[in-house]
Parts: C-alpha cells; structure tokens; sequence
C-alpha cells in the first residue's frame, strides 16, 4: 500500500504551474530537469536528510546498474531503484504499509517472525511526532499537530527519523553516522546552484567520482549490504552490523517502527532495541558531507565535526572546513563537473545542533564562491592558502573582540583597575561586558566572507596586506571601526555615576586604543594608518589635539 515506485503519492512545485504530483521515479525525473521549485511537504529540519537520501540512493542505484551519469527519465530512475531490491518483484521495500510483520516496508525493518508484531506497542498518530525534533516545551514547534497529514509527510518523517536521529534514551540508539548520540550529522557541500535539482544532480555526480577513494579509506566492501531496511531486525545486540558490512553509500535505519493504515489514516507503531543497528564507529562512516578530524583523541578515533550552537558563524565555518585539522568532506570537493556548470559556485552548510534529550536548533547557511575561490576548492594547494587567511582574520577579530570586551569591562567597574578585583567578580563583570562584545560578531559576520574572498583574488602580497589593513581599520566601516563605535555605545548606555564617568570613560578609552596599538595587538594597522591620518591633518585646518599618552595606557599599571 503506497507504493512510491508507481503512485503520485510526493507533491512538488513548479515555477508558473499548478502543484505536481509524482512517484519517487517521477520526483528523480523532474528533478534532473531541474523542475522542481519545492516540496511544500518538507520542513526546514528534513532538507539535508530528503537532499542525502535523494543522493546516495541514485547514487547507489547508479553504480550497480554500470552508469556513470543520472538518467533522466522516470521509467530508468524506476527500473535502477528496482534494481536494488531484486528479491521483493511486489515493491515491498518501496511500500509505506506492509501488513505483513516479516516483510520490509519503506524503512521500515522486518521482524523475524510474526510474534515479534506485538513488541510494537506504541502509537504514532502524526508524522511531526515520529520525526526526530525534540522540541523543548513545544517552545520551537509544536509537536503533534500534523493531524491533515498527507502521504509524503510520513515519508519525510521517517527519512529524518532514520537517517538523522541520535541517542533518545534507554534503548532508543541513533545512527551510525554521527560522531555521538548528542551530537549531529552537518553537512557541508558545494553546488552550482541551490535550486534543488541541480545540488541534487551535482552531488551524485561527484558521489559516484569519489566511490573509490571513499572504499579506500573507509573499511567498506563495494558489494556490501545498502539499504539496511530491507534486512530483518528484532533489536537484539546480536544481531548489530559492523561498518566493513557495509557499501560505501548504505542508507541506514536507526529505529525499529512499522506504518499502518486504519479508517482511512496512517499511523505508526513503534517499539524499542537492545542494541545499535550498526557499531558506534564515532561518525567515521565515509559520509561524504561531514568534516573528519585529522587528529587522534584519546581514545584512538578521530571524531567527525560536532558542529555548534552558535549556528553556521563565520568562526564555524572557518573552523569546520581547517584544511590541517579537518578531512575535507568528499562532496566539498570540486570536480570536472563543476568547472563546466559555470564561474560560480555556493558553499551549503547544514545541521541539526542536538543537546542531552533536546536540539538546539536547525541552521543553514549558503555562501556564494567567486570563480578563484571556487576552483581552490579543487586544489589542497590553493585552499591551505585560503585556509591561512581565513584563520588569520578569525585571529585578527578575535583580538580586538577580547580587547573591546576588556575595554567595556573597565568602563563598568567606573575605571578601575580589574586585575585588583577577585577572580569571581572579573568573571561577571566579564560577562556583563560579553553581549556587548559579540555584537560584533554580528557586524563581522555580515561580509566575513565577501572580505576574505577580495584578499584572496589579489596575488600580490603588499596589496593583500593593504586589503587587510584597510578590512581592520579604514576610520569608516573596518573592523577596529565597528569595535570602537560599540564601545562608545556600550559608555552611552551602562550605567555610570557623573563624577565617575569621564574617568571611566577615558581608562576604557585608554585601555582598548593603548592594547590594539600594542605588541600583543595589532600594531601593523596603525602604522601606515597613522601616516595616512597625520598626512590628511597637515594639509587641513588646524585639529584639536588628543591625549595620545592617556589613550595608549597600559591596562594593568
């Protein structure tokens, strides 16, 4: 019953056409046609897990049939995904309700036996309860409201239940590959377009031009086991698979649960497992969208990128694509394709951030890629240069946001000296002072990358170090610019007594002009600034003179 080989059971859109509706085959069609606009079905959190499931099952359907490009017509995308479950001609496997227990159903795990039936005992009445958000309080989105539900709101809950879920308590173990039970599956890719049908195509491309590497690395078998549903499974540990079973685009199953179809409304039973479906092998799994540490923790297992509440930032981001300590992911590699989809490309992050018995958090973020940068992305070469910039401005933002935060923290304690205050009062002062701080952040974040790729396209090293300077300090809109203006707005606005403000005000003042100038600032900015400012004031009216002196103090005297 609903089967996706043959039924029109997905809605998608399409720019200046009514809404379709189309089979599985028919959805890979339109999508390598590049018709697909949307699927109104499909809610922010499920796009990486629909997008993966999309790439690695035509990926896999590809290679077994011998095909080295994406087909694009329906009945060739039906007869290749077919082709992966020869042993169930009835489309079993493709089907959302099986009433037989120990017949697979659309990821959906058969039981050995028939008795197994009445381990699953609880019930699922919407699709938005089976996903895999955990919402806090029904804070982020109200949980079980999904009561209209169509066929393809079951389907995409159960690909991000399966594909996507972690740890959810006793005998509720998440998938394989995640670096831990309270960690994510991230995903970082590039594409020529962000319209579906193109990241799609382009990511099977380069899946199936990056096979063999990923067999190299990996202790995966080309004729492994794929796609773990159809195999049955009654939750013991024994019956745990380990990674080198597996073929190198395997689509797992992390939950054991079985879809059902009664009064016209489908719904789902679900029970728990004594054990993993596949070992914990700490996300090293070959998945080609996660970044991999290069480094070996204690344990012996570098673990794959974790990701972070602080969304898709430009420090993340910098940090997850390190090219010294992280294994760049195989789909954020450029290949022939991408050179012949055109000069531009967009860099995609994504993941779910997940907590203890909670998430965090959806985030994406799309990041456009001028031609150079673009093709460094070809080149370990080009990209540890770019990798060096980026670091380096990380660097550079990261010293005056620490002084700036220094500098608002001596204007609260009315200019004081803070290394005469007690270790827990310079803490919370410290923190009192970090929300003003991180609004710079925000600023930063806004052109992180525009910034960076201008520094990158100059090759000549003295106009890159004039790109810098002038990105750091310029009097108008540079980064140092932006800092001393949140500085004087932090002074405008915290509270200070009148015989004790410009005291305050100067010893801040004092303290973030004075660190930025100095050795363990950044006095390579100031130099040529400098001379360009006393230039501009020789050739004007006479100005009004500072206390040079008073504004480089020292912070501890």
């Amino acid at each position: 019953m609903f089967n996706l080989m043959t039924e029109p059971l997905f809605r998608f859109d399409q720019s200046g056409k009514p809404r379709s509706n189309a089979s599985l085959p028919q959805v890979y069609a339109a999508l390598m046609a590049n018709e697909v606009d949307a699927f109104p079905a499909l809610r922010p959190h499920q796009r990486h897990a629909w997008h993966a499931f999309l790439v690695q099952l035509g990926a896999m359907a590809m290679h077994h049939a011998g095909l080295s490009q994406p087909p694009g017509d329906a009945d060739e995308w039906q007869a290749l995904i077919r082709g992966l479950t020869p042993d169930w001609p009835g489309d079993e496997p493709w089907q959302l309700v099986i009433d037989e227990i120990t017949k697979p159903a659309f990821m959906q795990p058969p039981a050995s036996s028939q008795e197994r039936e009445k381990e699953y005992k609880s019930e699922v009445s919407t699709p938005d309860e089976l996903d895999m958000l955990v919402t806090s309080k029904n804070h982020d989105l109200k949980s079980s409201v999904a009561t209209q539900a169509s066929v393809d709101d079951w389907v995409f809950a159960l690909v991000s239940l399966q594909t996507m879920e972690g740890f959810g308590g006793k005998s509720n173990y998440g998938i394989s590959r995640m670096p831990s039970g309270y960690g994510n599956r991230s995903a970082f890719s590039i594409t020529p377009s962000i319209r579906l049908g193109l990241h799609i195509r382009r990511d099977i491309v380069a899946l199936m031009e990056h096979r063999q590497a990923i067999l190299e690395e990996y202790p995966m078998i080309d004729k492994g086991i794929g796609l773990l549903w159809v195999l049955p499974w009654d939750g013991t540990n024994a019956e745990m698979l380990l990674i080198n079973q597996m073929e190198p685009f395997y689509i797992e199953i992390c939950r054991r649960v079985r879809l059902q179809y009664t009064d016209n409304q489908l719904s789902a039973l679900r029970t728990t497992s004594g054990g993993r479906r596949i070992a914990d092998f700490k996300g090293l799994t070959g998945d080609p969208w996660m970044p991999v540490s290069n480094s070996t923790n204690p344990r012996g297992t570098p673990p794959a990128f974790l990701g972070s509440s602080k969304k898709f930032g430009y420090e993340h981001i910098v940090e997850g694509l390190h090219s010294s300590e992280w294994k760049l992911p195989y789909l954020l590699k450029s290949i022939p394709y991408d050179r012949n989809s055109g000069a531009t490309m967009e860099l995609v992050a994504r993941g779910m951030v997940r907590g203890e018995g909670r998430t965090k958090g959806y985030h994406e973020r799309v990041i456009s890629l001028r031609p150079k940068v673009a093709q460094a992305f070809g080149s370990p070469i080009s990209l540890k240069e770019l990798d060096d910039i980026a670091r380096e401005r990380v660097e550079n933002v990261g010293k005056v946001k620490n002084i700036l935060r220094d500098a608002i923290a001596t204007f609260i304690v009315k200019g004081n000296n803070l290394s005469s205050l007690k270790a827990k009062d310079r803490q919370r002062i410290g923190q009192e002072a970090q929300p003003w701080s991180d609004k710079l952040d925000e600023i930063v974040d806004s052109r992180f990358f525009d910034d960076l790729q201008t520094e990158f396209e100059e090759d000549n090293s003295t106009e890159r170090e004039r790109i810098r300077k002038q990105w750091l300090h310029n009097g108008k809109d540079g980064v140092i610019d932006h800092a001393s203006k949140i500085l004087q707005d932090s002074e405008d606005a915290l509270p200070c007594r009148t015989v004790r403000h410009y005291k305050a005000r100067v010893q801040a003042d004092a303290v973030f002009w004075g660190r930025l100038k100095g050795t363990n600032g950044l006095p390579f900015v100031f130099a040529s600034f400098d001379e360009e400012k006393n230039e501009c004031l020789s050739n004007s009216q006479p100005q009004p003179q500072t206390n040079l002196e008073e504004r480089q103090m020292p912070l501890f005297q």
